[in-house]
């Protein structure tokens, strides 16, 4: 980490940003990599606190001696808690500033994995997941609002697809992180590093990160009670439509997350290091797409790139279940399913984008909602995946087909593109 001292970032209320100005512009190179390192690894302790140990749930499984649903019920626990979290979180944030929610709630996250770690039984270890999903939620939520606080316009672009590369990567890398711990301990030790990882990076934010909220903006006179946050966000048609999309295709990711482990590992034969070389391989998609749109973004709406890669998941997830009935095996699956990645890949900053710029007084809530839809569909998905018996990749992939019609319809009927503003620079 750099060592370079934190700029103090405070505004009094006379001392705003001139037109297209903001805190972060004067901010130096150094600098920006010391957030953008710090504020990404917030971004990933929740990813990584619900991925990292899905190559141990057949283990977890045998171990506990307990069903499928039950085990696959702690995934749907963490991600419910983490859901639940940011809806607390991120308008505590607003109100509060930005550094206590994170101090507090990454500390939570530590109890619930040493919990996590000496769990008896999947009931328990379901309590602790839950807290465990509720203690990472300030990471991702506040991260966005900091980004937030700090940028807007094309710089506000390149800061949240820096923060999407680390979340879109963090799914897919947990579990060849997971896979690779396994060689050298059992699945509880997994929780141990998780606590290890959630103490470092408390331990960042207490050293390196200043308040970036300051008192003036949490007093704003229209945005100043979590009502009135609530009703900026929600009577917003465009933000309301990016929630649905993003929601979805979130949704159906997680489809492919839950039902892989099961899929690969126990019909296709894949060992725990083969199916995190899978997870390596799909990585590659992510940072493709997240890096493209990037790119793309400075010449083209984010909103139009979004219709493609909307268009591309619904093709993608229609050739799974074709091939999947068809009796094609493996490859029939995982040559689409690299598809499906990267288009959402390419989904992950124009999401970011789209919520977050028309939300500089409550970015907070605004991000809050969006994790919050996000993580609550993902945990209704896992489960109803595990309802299935894998003997195909066709149950995953026609869920993966209803979460991506519902997100072209979401975009084209209620975000509509073309009323879309443009994000300013």
């Amino acid at each position: 980490m750099t060592s370079t001292a934190p700029l103090d970032l405070t505004l009094s209320a006379s001392d705003e940003p001139a037109p297209h100005r903001h805190p972060g512009d004067a901010l130096s190179a150094r600098q920006r990599l010391s957030y953008v390192l710090i504020l990404g690894a917030l971004t990933a302790l929740g990813p990584f606190t619900m991925d990292t140990y899905l190559p141990s749930l057949p283990t977890l499984q045998v171990d506990l001696n307990t069903t499928t649903s039950l085990t696959q019920l702690t995934l749907t626990a963490t991600t419910v808690g983490f859901g639940i979290g940011q809806l607390l979180v991120g308008p505590w944030s607003d109100r509060v500033g930005r550094r206590l929610p994170l101090i507090l709630a990454t500390s939570l996250h530590i109890v619930a994995c040493l919990g996590a770690a000496l769990a008896p039984n999947v009931e328990v270890l379901s309590v602790f997941r839950f807290l465990q999903g509720f203690g990472a939620a300030a990471g991702g939520v506040v991260a966005q609002a900091m980004v937030r606080d700090l940028f807007g316009g094309r710089p506000l672009v390149r800061m949240l697809s820096n923060l999407a590369l680390v979340n879109g990567l963090a799914p897919v890398i947990a579990p060849v992180v997971g896979s690779q711990l396994l060689l050298i301990m059992p699945w509880r030790g997994i929780f141990w590093v998780l606590a290890a990882y959630g103490a470092f990076v408390v331990s960042c934010v207490a050293l390196w990160i200043v308040e970036t909220r300051p008192k003036s903006a949490r007093g704003h006179s229209v945005h100043s009670t979590t009502r009135a946050r609530y009703k900026a966000v929600l009577t917003d048609r465009i933000y309301i439509g990016i929630v649905l999309v993003g929601s979805m295709n979130f949704a159906g990711l997680f489809a492919y997350l839950s039902a892989s482990t099961f899929l690969f590992q126990d019909l296709y034969s894949f060992s725990a290091q083969q199916y995190g070389l899978l997870f390596a391989v799909n990585s590659v998609g992510i940072i493709i797409g997240v890096q493209t749109a990037g790119r793309l973004s400075h010449r083209i709406g984010p909103q139009w790139i979004l219709a493609w890669s909307t268009a591309v998941m619904l093709a993608a997830s229609v050739v799974i279940v074709i091939n999947s009935a068809a009796g094609l095996g493996e490859w029939g699956v995982m040559v689409p399913l690299w598809f499906f990645i990267c288009a959402c890949g390419f989904g992950f900053p124009t999401v970011g984008v789209l919520t977050m710029n028309s939300h500089p007084h409550e970015a907070g809530t605004a991000a809050s909602l969006l994790g919050a839809f996000q993580f609550v569909l993902a945990g209704v998905v896992a489960p109803i995946v595990g309802l299935f018996h894998l003997t195909s990749g066709l149950p995953m992939g026609a869920i993966m087909v209803v979460t991506s019609t519902l997100s072209v319809l979401g975009l084209w009927l209620v975000v509509r593109p073309r009323t879309v503003p443009d994000i300013g620079h």
